[in-house]
C-alpha cells in the first residue's frame, strides 16, 4: 500500500496536533524520510530531494547533484558533476552548489511505505525533543516535578508531564527504592546534547538540589530575605547548609526550621529522610568554622589563610563527635566552608606545636648563624620567618627584654644578607649556561627565557620535545625543532 496525498495531509495535521509541534516541521520530516525512501529504492548510489505542496500533499521528486571542480576525482558519479559539465545548463554555477532536476517521483510499495514512515517518526521524535530542550533550556538548576513512568536498567524514565527526564542511577539517592507510580521532585541538571537528540537528565544528589527545596519550602528564601550561601551532602544519610539572614528581626535558623520542624522535616521526607543541619553563616571564618562542626565544642583555631587549612583543637571527649561516623561530619563541614580542617586533640595541637617550635628554632640556628637560646626567643616571641626579622619595625625587637640594640642590629643584619644570598642563588639558578647561550642560532632573550623555564644548558634542550620548548617560549615551531637538533648535534659525534 503506497503513501497517498491525503494520508501526508492526514499525517502531518495529527501528529502536528499530538506532538504539539507546528505542522512545517512535520513537512520537513515526512520530505526528509521520502527522499531517503527515493535513494534507497536506487540503491543509494543517487542523492534526491523531495518537496511537499502543503495544500494538496502531492510532493515532486528532483535528483540532486554536487559540482565539483574538474580537477577533483569523482568519487560519487551517481551525485557528483564536473564544473564544466555543470555550466553546460547553467554558466553561474560554482564549485560546491547543488544542482536539481526533476525526476519520477517513485510509487512506494507496503514495505518501502512503511519504512518510510518510520523514519517520518524518527524525525518527529528529534523534532519533539528538541522542542522539549529549547522549552526546558532556561529551566536548568531549577526543581521539577514527575512521576516515576518505568525503570530501564536502574535508571528511571520520569514523567513531567509535557516530557520524559531521565533520572539515572548515578544521580538517585542510595537505597531509596523508586518505583514506578512515585511522584518525585529532581533537579533539571543538564540537557544532554550527546544522546539520541536532547535529553533532560536529572539529578536528586547535588547540593543545589537540597538548596532548592529549601527554596520551595520556606518563603523567606524565595523571597530574599533569607540567602542560602552553601550546601554539602552526604545523600541519604546527613547534610549542611548554611543560612544568613537580610533581616535583623528574621531568625534564618528558625525560618528553615518552622513550627515544630514542620519545613525542615518536609525537606527531610523529599530525600529518603536526610539529616539536615542548618548553620548560621558567619564572615568571620572562625566562627563559621565553629558552627559548621556542631554538635562538637571547639577549644581553639590556628587558621593558615596561605593554604586555606585550619588546625582545630577539640577535647579528647569531643573528638570521636567531631568526626562524625566515618569522617561525615568533620569532611561536611569542610565541603561548607570551604577549608581543609584538620582535627586534634589538646595533647596533639601541644606536640604539633612543639615540633613546629622545634623546627623554627633549628631553621633560625643555621640560616642566621645563631645559638640556640637566641633563635628560642625569636620563636617563642612569634617570629616565623627571616622576612618578619629583617623587616619588622626596629622597636618590635628591641621591646623583647633578652635583646639590647646591638644584638637587634646584628638580627636584622643577618637576616637582609640571607635573604639576599638566597634571592641571589635562586636568580643564578635561573641564567643560562655559557654552552646554550653560545648555541648556534640562540640569541640572548630566547636563552634566557628558556632558562627560566627551566632549560638551562644545551643538554636540558637536547632533552626536550619540540612542545616542551614552545611551551617556554613562543616561537615558530621549525625554529624550535632546529635548536633542538643542534643542542642534539653532540650526541652523534
Amino acid at each position: 500500500m503506497a503513501i497517498t496525498n491525503n494520508e501526508i495531509l492526514l499525517m502531518a495535521e495529527v501528529v502536528s496536533r499530538e506532538k504539539d509541534l507546528d505542522k512545517e516541521i512535520i513537512f520537513k520530516a515526512i520530505e526528509a524520510a521520502l527522499a531517503t525512501a527515493t535513494r534507497k529504492w536506487y540503491s543509494g548510489e543517487i542523492d534526491a530531494r523531495v518537496s511537499i505542496h502543503r495544500d494538496t500533499g502531492d510532493y515532486d521528486t528532483f535528483r540532486v547533484w554536487e559540482v565539483i571542480s574538474d580537477d577533483e576525482e569523482v568519487e560519487l558519479p551517481d551525485a557528483q558533476i564536473p564544473l564544466s559539465e555543470a555550466r553546460e545548463s547553467d554558466d553561474e554555477v560554482e564549485v560546491g552548489d547543488l544542482i536539481e532536476e526533476p525526476m519520477d517521483k517513485v510509487e512506494f510499495g507496503r514495505i518501502a511505505a512503511q519504512a518510510a514512515k518510520q523514519v517520518i517518526m524518527q524525525k518527529v521524535r528529534e523534532a519533539e525533543r528538541l522542542q522539549i530542550a529549547e522549552r526546558y533550556a532556561e529551566r536548568v538548576g531549577t526543581l521539577v516535578s514527575g512521576t516515576v513512568k518505568r525503570m530501564e536498567r536502574g535508571n528511571a524514565i520520569i514523567d513531567l508531564g509535557d516530557a520524559e527526564a531521565l533520572l539515572p542511577k548515578s544521580g538517585m539517592i542510595p537505597r531509596e527504592g523508586l518505583r514506578p507510580g512515585d511522584r518525585i521532585r529532581a533537579l533539571l541538571e543538564k540537557i544532554d546534547e550527546e544522546a539520541r537528540g536532547p535529553q533532560l537528565i536529572l539529578s536528586r544528589l547535588s547540593p543545589q538540589y537540597l538548596i532548592e527545596l529549601f527554596r520551595l519550602e520556606v518563603p523567606e528564601v524565595s523571597e530574599g530575605i533569607i540567602e542560602i550561601l552553601g550546601a554539602a551532602r552526604d545523600p541519604g544519610s546527613r547534610a549542611k547548609i548554611s543560612v544568613r539572614s537580610n533581616d535583623n528581626n528574621v531568625d534564618p535558623v528558625g525560618a528553615c526550621v518552622g513550627i515544630r520542624g514542620s519545613r525542615v522535616q518536609s525537606v527531610s521526607n523529599e530525600i529518603a529522610g536526610e539529616r539536615v543541619d542548618i548553620i548560621v553563616y558567619s564572615e568571620n571564618i572562625a566562627e563559621f568554622v565553629i558552627q559548621a562542626l556542631a554538635p562538637a565544642e571547639v577549644e581553639s583555631i590556628l587558621v593558615d589563610e596561605e593554604t586555606r587549612q585550619m588546625d582545630v583543637v577539640v577535647t579528647e571527649e569531643n573528638l570521636s563527635r567531631a568526626i562524625g561516623r566515618g569522617g561525615q561530619n568533620v569532611r561536611l563541614a569542610s565541603e561548607l566552608t570551604g577549608w581543609e580542617l584538620n582535627l586534634m586533640t589538646d595533647a596533639d595541637a601541644a606536640e604539633k606545636h612543639e615540633r613546629e617550635q622545634h623546627e623554627l628554632v633549628a631553621s633560625f640556628m643555621t640560616q642566621l648563624d645563631i645559638d640556640e637560646n637566641v633563635a628560642t626567643i625569636l620563636a617563642q616571641e612569634g617570629f616565623n620567618t627571616l622576612e618578619e626579622i629583617a623587616y619588622v619595625p626596629k622597636q618590635e625587637l628591641l621591646d623583647i627584654e633578652e635583646f639590647d640594640e646591638d644584638i637587634v642590629e646584628e638580627l636584622r643584619n643577618r637576616a637582609q644578607d640571607t635573604l639576599l644570598t638566597t634571592a641571589i642563588a635562586d636568580q643564578e639558578g635561573k641564567e643560562p649556561t655559557e654552552d646554550l647561550l653560545n648555541m648556534e642560532g640562540m640569541d640572548e632573550d630566547t636563552a634566557r627565557a628558556l632558562a627560566a623555564g627551566g632549560i638551562r644548558s644545551m643538554e636540558d634542550l637536547a632533552e626536550c620535545a619540540m612542545d616542551e620548548v614552545l611551551e617556554v617560549v613562543a616561537m615558530d615551531p621549525e625554529r624550535a625543532s632546529a635548536l633542538i637538533m643542534t643542542a642534539r648535534a653532540p650526541w652523534f659525534e
